[in-house]
């Protein structure tokens, strides 16, 4: 394609590329599809990639705000450069603290903005780390003003998707929900009956709360059954009374290691907070071919019918009956993964979803 033709799009995010599964999940996998369709990106990543090593670990804070001081001069940078550009497309927000002044001068550089977001982080109180100091400091209003402004907006949630129509002012609004390279996520090559069942939950530090929600549910089914719980995250975590191992994340042997799992659970709280989220961990299950128990509520009953790429619980009794009758039934693990690694090859997969990211673009960069 001849290189006048090529579109320039700034790309402004929150994490160094490759990190953060907001980022890898959804936008980052389609860079490459897009850059043959004529885009070309550059991508400015608030936090180094030092920053981002050393962002969730107690204490630290001199160094904490000096590379928080850094990625303001980084946007500083940004902003200054963001009309010279086709596009600016923005993940979560600009910068994370405070009134929205950096996204309002945003649209005085360049109006033509995408703003994608998988979350409900403008709520008041949200999340398992809502009473955390530095959450207190996080700007609300940035992601209001993102979506009001923006001249189109991708969410990935009917409830994100209703709220940010009611508040853009061109009401293009898409619902492209996380998605998975099914060519790197491979499913598992064999379903076995083993002596011990492991069962597996893979999250970050702000998810491990969900987690422990489901103790005596594993305690119990523990007594009964040998298990194992297998936990992948970035922060270290056992669960009392139930033989717990934890895998630090790691890209390079995330889907090995997810193959270990013989059955993924999503515990969320039933809150507006998991209304935004896009069940991420259910569809990361779904692609490797295992089954999922889930919490029935909020955008599981889109990703997954119960009883078909696995349960769908609403009390301890329902978690615990489901856990046991899958740690029983060898054939109905195998059938319900099966039936999960299909739904995402048609339903969440990078294949059947880019078509939906190349139209954002072309709507917002119309040929000439």
């Amino acid at each position: 394609m001849n290189d006048k033709k090529r579109k320039k799009i700034l790309i402004l995010c929150p994490s160094p590329e490759g990190t953060a599964a907001t980022q890898r999940l959804k936008y980052e996998q389609y860079l490459g599809l897009l850059e043959k369709e004529g885009y070309d990106f550059r991508i400015s990543s608030f936090q180094t990639p030092r920053f981002w090593k050393i962002i969730y670990q107690p204490g630290r804070t001199i160094e904490k705000v000096f590379w928080t001081t850094i990625g303001y001069l980084r946007r500083t940078r940004d902003l200054l450069r963001a009309p010279f550009y086709d596009v600016v497309f923005v993940n979560l927000w600009v910068t994370p603290l405070g009134l929205p002044f950096f996204e309002r001068i945003l649209f005085f550089f360049n109006k033509r903005v995408i703003y994608d977001i998988d979350d409900m982080i403008f709520l008041t109180k949200y999340g398992p780390a809502k009473n955390n100091f530095f959450q207190k400091l996080k700007g609300r209003k940035k992601p209001v003003v993102l979506m009001k402004h923006s001249q189109y907006v991708i969410v990935c949630t009917s409830k994100l998707e209703e709220i940010a129509r009611e508040i853009s002012i061109y009401k293009r609004v898409i619902d492209i929900s996380s998605t998975f390279d099914t060519e790197r996520f491979i499913p598992v090559d064999s379903y076995r009956q083993q002596e011990v069942t492991t069962i597996g939950w893979t999250g970050t530090h702000s998810t491990i709360p969900f987690l422990e929600t489901l103790q005596p549910v594993l305690a119990e089914v523990s007594r009964q059954r040998k298990i194992k719980l297998l936990v992948i995250a970035n922060k270290e975590y056992q669960m009392k009374d139930v033989p717990t191992e934890y895998i630090p994340w790691n890209e390079e042997t995330e889907v090995k290691d997810l193959h270990r799992f013989e059955i993924g659970l999503y515990p969320v709280p039933a809150d507006e907070w998991s209304l935004g989220k896009s069940s991420l961990k259910a569809l990361t299950y779904m692609a490797i071919g295992i089954p999922v128990v889930a919490t029935a509520y909020g955008t599981n009953f889109r990703v997954m019918q119960n009883g078909v790429q696995g349960f769908l619980a609403a009390t301890e009794n329902e978690w615990k009956q489901s856990i046991i009758r899958l740690i029983d039934d060898m054939e109905l693990r195998k059938q319900m993964g099966l039936a999960g690694r299909k739904t995402v090859e048609e339903l969440f997969s990078v294949k059947a979803n880019f078509p939906k990211y190349l139209q954002v673009f072309k709507t917002v960069i119309p040929e000439k």
